[in-house]
């Protein structure tokens, strides 16, 4: 298989407070993993800038503007109690974008079968008119709108195994019936949303774990909820919210999966991608604030995706 792994230098000059969760260290670590041997054949691209335009598919125009108007000259500057802006911060969010919308068309086109994109601010807590949890634009809700708008296509799905629910892609495809949403999530925990009764026009689907829930029970989850709304809704594009925060070692939540679990989950999504839309895949990075835990899971992750299957040293 051929994988295209998009980054940029940009996404790990957004600064955020000493001891803030979301910091540079996180893209230096995963940088590291990929000088492994195992990741040689990855075909590794700079995320290019997403333009206004494309913004503009999810997020409304006055929304950017302020996005804009709060980027600081130097220094940092809170957007919430959360969220932070430093001089280069707008400038990694349209890279975030810019990545997705770059691996959606070399997907689309046939290029490669599959891509990820290593990127900061993540972005699936960004509501169409709100910066939130970490996150400034919503880079999966950008790509499917994409996917739909340039491709033509009729029907995209976002899964997100972020711990956290992604409440943001949730409010920019809630009253969308051909945009498809499944999370598994811990909660009670941020944002407060993804309730099972969180429905929108039939497309959202929320499979919800408690504190303490490990690689069970996440299982049962992806297989009785997620799987067959899936299936069912039959994508002709599948986006990944790859968010590795429910990693056991992660100081955010207190879910317990382990890199097998991931390992898995992605093996399961590539099956329904396989039978549905080509094997068609566009993987996105969200969370994740342990380092080692992070590294481990997204290595393997991507692994699964460039091989089908996981390659153990």
């Amino acid at each position: 298989m051929a994988t295209l792994l998009l980054t940029h230098a940009d996404c790990i000059e957004h600064e955020t407070p000493e001891g803030h969760p979301e910091r540079p260290d996180r893209l230096r670590a995963l940088n590291q993993i990929f000088q492994s041997d195992h990741f040689n054949s990855l075909i590794a691209e700079e995320a290019p800038l997403g333009s206004i335009d494309s913004i503009a598919k999810a997020h409304p125009r006055d929304y950017i503007s302020m996005i804009e108007g709060r980027r600081p000259d130097e220094g940092i500057e809170a957007l919430d109690p959360d969220t932070w802006m430093s001089p280069k911060s707008l400038d990694a969010a349209l890279r975030a974008v810019g990545a997705g919308i770059r691996a959606t068309e070399a997907v689309l086109e046939g290029d490669v079968d599959n891509a990820f994109c290593s990127i900061r601010p993540p972005g699936h807590h960004a509501e169409a008119n709100r910066a939130m949890g970490f996150c400034l634009f919503n880079s999966v809700a950008v790509a499917a709108h994409h996917a739909r708008d340039e491709y033509g296509l009729e029907r995209v799905a976002v899964v997100d195994f972020d711990v956290h629910h992604g409440n943001g892609t949730q409010d920019i495809f809630w009253s969308d019936p051909d945009l498809y949403y499944g999370s598994t999530h811990q909660m009670p925990l941020f944002p407060g949303t993804g309730n099972k009764s969180e429905t929108g026009e039939g497309n959202i689907f929320n499979a919800p774990l408690s504190a303490g829930d490990g690689g069970e029970q996440f299982r049962e989850a992806v297989d009785s909820v997620i799987v067959p709304s899936l299936d069912a809704f039959s994508p002709q594009l599948l986006i990944i919210s790859a968010g590795f925060d429910a990693h056991q070692r992660d100081p955010l939540a207190s879910l317990n999966l382990t890199e097998e679990d991931f390992a898995w989950v992605t093996l399961k999504l590539m099956d329904v991608a396989s039978t549905h839309c080509e094997g068609r895949i566009v993987s996105m990075l969200e969370g994740g604030y342990d380092l080692q835990g992070l590294s481990a899971s997204c290595g393997t992750h991507i692994q699964v995706l460039m091989h089908g299957g996981y390659l153990e040293d």
